[in-house]
């Protein structure tokens, strides 16, 4: 799949923005006709963000546009206008408080429909969502298992926020009078949904933006845990967030060496053996897997 270390929020109603996306050094943008687009304006954004798909020129490769929920009145238009006019050059949406199965085969369903009548490729768009609330964590696995569009699980922290009713209103940062992680239980959940079917992981955003490294070490407990990236606001906040989801290169050459010695080992020719010491350290199958991970995501990075 697509790198998405880091995935900039774009509000659809703002060109300025939007041209300001442009040049980021992120991996991935999604333009935004949800929680960041007034109501009065949900209409004229969904023509914005076809014509700025349209014109291209975003150093970004993966583009990505969040309808509204199915709660709302606007999902279905803003499919029909985003999909229809700009398909294309579209990789994915994201669906907001998705809460279960059913809404993620409503939105496969009409993406199918909308890509037939606009001509293209049939399945190529992805689909990407956002669990937000208790019945979405509840219902994850099944959600996870909803369409062969997936491609992440992506946490929202300010509405599952207030769905527990937890006691704070910085958005993505720990509860300063709870002394564990807060967020630990849902992070895992989500995390082991997406890898049991094959999907990416993408933690939600910290909303100080200034706060660099209230940042930064929400983003590293993020990677250290196994998640792919994280969305940033602001561009303050992508340097940090590249770093975070990208292996050192140390670990990266660690990697390879482990891999290499290991191919040898158990080669008939290398004495067919099942564990080796790698720079003082036991390895064996296990300790391949581990590195076999830690050298994708480094090749998707480093090339």
């Amino acid at each position: 799949m697509a790198v998405r270390r880091t995935v900039l929020a774009v509000p659809g109603s703002s060109d300025r923005f939007i041209a300001k996306a442009r040049e980021l050094d992120v991996d991935a943008v999604f333009f935004d006709l949800e929680d960041a687009v007034a109501p009065a304006v949900k209409a004229e954004s969904r023509a914005r963000i076809v014509n700025a798909l349209d014109q291209g020129g975003f150093k970004a490769p993966v583009l990505t546009v969040r309808v509204n929920g199915w709660e709302t009145p606007w999902t279905y238009q803003d499919v029909i206008e985003v999909v229809g006019g700009a398909g294309a050059r579209l990789d994915a949406l994201v669906l907001p408080k998705t809460q279960d199965a059913a809404q993620v085969k409503a939105l496969d369903y009409l993406v199918t429909q909308v890509e037939a009548n606009a001509g293209l490729e049939p399945g190529r768009i992805g689909i990407e969502v956002q669990i937000e609330d208790a019945t979405g964590l509840t219902n994850v696995n099944e959600i996870a298992a909803a369409s062969p569009r997936l491609v992440s699980l992506v946490f929202g922290p300010g509405d599952f926020m207030a769905s527990l009713g937890m006691s704070s209103l910085n958005v993505g940062a720990q509860m300063a009078d709870y002394p564990a992680d807060a967020f630990h239980h849902v992070l895992m959940t989500i995390l082991v949904a997406a890898r049991a079917h094959g999907l990416q992981a993408i933690d939600g955003p910290y909303v100080a933006i200034r706060d660099v490294e209230g940042f930064t070490r929400s983003a590293k407990a993020a990677a250290a845990l196994g998640y792919d990236g994280k969305w940033v606001l602001h561009p303050a906040q992508i340097e940090a967030g590249n770093a975070a989801f990208t292996p050192k290169p140390e670990d990266y050459e660690r990697a390879k060496r482990i891999m290499a010695a290991y191919s040898q080992a158990t080669d008939i020719t290398g004495g067919a053996r099942g564990a080796i010491v790698v720079d003082d350290e036991m390895i064996d199958e296990a300790g391949v897997k581990v590195s076999a991970a830690i050298l994708a995501r480094g090749q998707r990075v480093y090339g």
